[in-house]
């Protein structure tokens, strides 16, 4: 656990400095995060941008979380609904949830025009789409991908 937990602070570490963080020699570590990958705890690693800066550097951005609910909520139309959102570059996240709606998703879109043709895209254009919520982000008070691991006593 103790190696997750660090790969989750910091991917970027050497295999040197991660193996010295969790106290192991380096081929062990080496070995171990071989596994850990092989057996899909580990997904990907990626750079996680600071996005309030970002915004600034860029000049726009909006970030909307967006609730769905389905007309028809058979498993082939939750599928489809979906497929379609995890494909689309505007979804940062999407999740089935219960109760309430069908669905969560966290849209990326540089400003409201923009928020407006995914709305249009993803939401309008779907016949089964029967009500959209959408909240716009003013403030992100945190921001953390990390997953809690259970602590070793």
């Amino acid at each position: 656990m103790a190696l997750l937990d660090q790969l989750q602070q910091d991917a970027s570490l050497t295999n040197q400095e991660l193996a010295a963080r969790v106290h192991v020699s380096p081929p062990t570590c080496l070995r171990r995060v071989a596994r850990l990958r092989k057996a899909g705890l580990i997904e990907r690693q990626v750079a996680i941008l600071d996005r309030d800066k970002l915004v600034h550097a860029i000049g726009s951005g909006l970030q909307a979380l967006v609730e769905i609910t389905l007309d028809r909520q058979d498993n082939e139309a939750m599928q489809a609904f979906e497929a379609r959102a995890v494909a689309d570059e505007a979804v940062q996240q999407c999740y089935r949830v219960s109760p309430g709606p069908d669905f969560m998703l966290v849209v990326q879109a540089d400003d409201m025009p923009g928020y407006l043709e995914i709305a249009q895209r993803l939401f309008t254009a779907d016949a089964n789409v029967r009500n959209v919520k959408a909240f716009f982000a003013v403030r992100r008070a945190k921001f953390d991908p990390r997953i809690a691991l259970p602590r070793r006593g």
